[in-house]
């Protein structure tokens, strides 16, 4: 009997070590991820500042700082248009998503329909497809429709997205049905418990979804560059691809543009983190 006990008042020092130590170790893991994701970030705004013959040096901060790179990316280009297609096409799509996929949402997790089942099945699928499988037929599509350099070509073809209907789906499944058993006894219809019970409650997961869908599109580039050949009509994305010529890409300039175009999406995550938090905590995966 002495030495079990004894073993085990030698070993809970070792637990008692090793339970101060766990915090400690997970935070310095923790800004140890935090600065390799935040560096390329801070290495792209770096090289925005520094000359063209500095970029690649070797050194992060600049040692001539100068402003001539953002300068350049306004003057040669129309980048202010380029921006204000990329927010109307990223925005109409985002907004005109979330409207659809609720309501596909609430049918699949709430409404009882032949084939309900099935359908939901042949969306989840197109998970397996990506764009470039389906870009010459969808390409073929919409120049039959005469949807070809239009804001109609680049909206109405990347409204649809199986991701979000699965994610609202799995959150309308996971609201308690007595709240739709309720509303049904007090006579609201289909409609009624989907425009003033689920959507009232589905606000965290939608505006996730707003910041997912807004920065797909943001960052859209194959698509945008099939359907238009119109300058007038091209996004930030292809606007700074033009900096890449034929024989060597202006890096000073291309590092500028990227940097103009991520404060949106910087600000969209510091605006939108708490919903963040909350769709990932409410999301109810089952």
């Amino acid at each position: 009997m002495p030495e079990p006990t004894a073993q085990i008042h030698a070993a809970r020092p070792s637990r008692n070590v090793f339970r101060r130590l766990g915090p400690i170790l997970l935070f310095c893991f923790t800004a140890v991820l935090a600065v390799l994701t935040v560096s390329p970030l801070l290495w792209m705004i770096c090289a925005s500042l520094k000359p063209g013959d500095e970029t690649f040096s070797p050194n992060m901060l600049p040692q001539h700082w100068t402003l001539e790179n953002f300068q350049y990316v306004f003057t040669a280009s129309p980048f202010w248009r380029y921006m204000i297609n990329s927010f109307f096409v990223a925005g109409t799509i985002t907004v005109i998503a979330l409207w659809f996929h609720s309501m596909a949402g609430f049918a699949l997790a709430r409404l009882k329909f032949p084939g309900r089942e099935l359908i939901f099945l042949i969306i989840f699928s197109t998970f397996l497809v990506s764009l470039p499988v389906i870009i010459v037929p969808l390409f073929i599509l919409v120049r039959q429709m005469g949807m070809v350099n239009s804001y109609a070509g680049l909206i109405i073809p990347a409204i649809f997205n199986a991701f979000g209907i699965f994610l609202l789906r799995q959150f309308y499944i996971a609201i308690p049905q007595e709240l739709q058993e309720a509303a049904v006894i007090d006579g609201a219809s289909y409609f009624r418990i989907y425009w003033s019970v689920m959507l009232p409650l589905s606000r965290p997961i939608l505006a996730a979804l707003a910041v997912f869908f807004f920065l797909a599109n943001w960052n859209a580039f194959i698509w945008p560059l099939t359907i238009t050949n119109d300058r007038n009509l091209w996004v930030v994305q292809i606007a700074i691809a033009s900096f890449h010529q034929q024989y060597s890409s202006s890096w000073n300039y291309i590092m500028a543009g990227s940097a103009i175009i991520a404060v949106p999406t910087l600000l969209l995550f510091f605006i939108f983190q708490r919903q963040l938090v909350e769709s990932i905590k409410t999301s109810g995966l089952k």
